[in-house]
C-alpha cells in the first residue's frame, strides 16, 4: 500500500509538471497583445516595444516559463501585467467568494442526491424510483448557467427573496448580504450536479443488490436496507466517490458561467476578465492553480479505493 502511494504521488508531480508546461504554452499562443490592450491602438511601435520589454514579454518563453514556475514554488505568482498588483493576494481575495460557493454547491448537491439516489435505487421498479430517474433526467439536460437565469427570475425579480445578483465588498461589511448574494449561484450549481450524482448513485445502488454477497446476507435472515447499511453502501461509494472527483471539474467550469451570471466578484469572472485583457499572468495562475486542484481531488481520491473496497486493498 505504501508503495502504491509512492507512486501514485510520482504520478502526481509528473502530472502537474505536464500541465504547467501545457498551460504555459496555450496561454502564451492566445491572439492579442497585451501591450496593445494596455496602451490602445494608437500606441507607436517603439511605445509598443518598450512596453513589451518593460513586462518581460521579449524574452524567451523557457526562460519566462522558468520564472514563473520558480515563483510560483516559492509563492509568489507575480505582479497583474495590466493592474500591477501582487496576484497571490488578488486571487485570495476572490477565493473568499468562489471558495464558499463551491462548498455550498458541493453540499446542496450530496444533500438532495444521496437520499434521492438511494431510494431510485432501492425502489427502481416502483413509480417512485422511476419517478426519481425522470427528474434527473431532466434536470441533467438544464445548464448551470440556464438553471442560475431561471432561479433570478423566479426568486430574485417576481418573489424578491434574494438579490439577482452582486456581491457586498467583503465578508465582515454586511455577513448575512453575502450569504443571501451565494444562495441562487450555490442552488444553481448544486442542483445541476445533484441529477448527475443521483444517476451514479441509483446505478451503484442497484449493482450492488445484484452482488452474491447481498444475496448472501439476505438469505442469513437480514432485511434489504440491513444488508445494504451493513455490507453495500461502502461498496457502492466506490462508483459515487469517482465521480464526486469528476463534478468538482464541473464545479470549477461552471462557477465560471454563474459567477458571470450573478456578478460575483470570484475565480471565475476573475479568469473571464483576464482571458479578454491579455493578462497573462493571472490567467496562467488561475489555470494551473484549478488544474492542481483537479489532479489532487483525483489523487485522492485514488487512494480512498482501498478504503472503501478491501478486494482493491488485496490487489495491490
Amino acid at each position: 500500500m505504501g508503495v502504491q502511494i509512492v507512486i501514485r504521488a510520482a504520478w502526481l508531480l509528473v502530472s502537474l509538471v505536464v500541465a504547467s508546461v501545457l498551460v504555459f504554452v496555450v496561454v502564451n499562443v492566445l491572439p492579442g497583445d497585451v501591450a496593445a490592450v494596455i496602451l490602445g491602438t494608437n500606441a507607436t511601435p517603439e511605445a509598443l516595444d518598450t512596453l513589451r520589454h518593460q513586462l518581460g514579454l521579449d524574452q524567451p518563453g523557457w526562460l519566462r516559463y522558468l520564472q514563473w514556475i520558480g515563483g510560483m514554488l516559492r509563492g509568489d505568482l507575480g505582479i497583474s501585467l495590466l493592474s500591477h498588483s501582487d496576484v497571490g493576494p488578488l486571487i485570495i481575495q476572490k477565493l473568499s467568494v468562489s471558495g464558499p460557493l463551491a462548498v455550498a454547491s458541493a453540499a446542496i448537491a450530496l444533500a438532495v442526491a444521496l437520499p434521492l439516489g438511494v431510494v431510485a435505487g432501492t425502489q427502481y421498479n416502483k413509480p417512485s424510483g422511476a419517478l426519481i430517474s425522470a427528474i434527473s433526467l431532466l434536470g441533467i439536460a438544464v445548464p448551470a448557467f440556464w438553471a442560475g437565469l431561471l432561479l433570478a427570475t423566479v426568486f430574485a425579480i417576481q418573489l424578491r427573496l434574494f438579490p439577482a445578483g452582486g456581491f457586498p465588498n467583503d465578508w465582515s461589511t454586511d455577513p448575512v448580504a453575502a450569504i443571501r448574494s451565494l444562495v441562487l449561484p450555490a442552488l444553481a450549481l448544486g442542483l445541476v450536479q445533484a441529477a448527475v450524482l443521483t444517476r451514479y448513485i441509483r446505478s451503484a445502488i442497484v449493482d450492488v443488490q445484484r452482488e452474491d454477497f447481498i444475496r448472501t446476507a439476505r438469505a442469513k435472515g437480514l432485511t434489504r436496507w440491513q444488508a445494504l447499511r451493513i455490507h453495500g453502501f461502502r461498496y457502492a461509494a466506490i462508483p459515487v466517490v469517482t465521480i464526486l472527483g469528476i463534478q468538482l471539474t464541473g464545479l470549477l467550469v461552471g462557477a465560471i458561467v454563474v459567477e458571470n451570471v450573478f456578478v460575483l466578484p470570484g475565480l471565475g469572472r476573475l479568469l473571464f476578465q483576464s482571458v479578454g485583457n491579455r493578462d497573462l499572468i493571472v490567467v496562467q495562475d488561475l489555470v494551473m492553480l484549478l488544474t492542481a486542484v483537479v489532479l489532487s481531488v483525483n489523487f485522492l481520491v485514488d487512494l480512498s479505493y482501498p478504503l472503501l473496497d478491501p478486494r482493491v486493498r488485496r490487489s495491490t
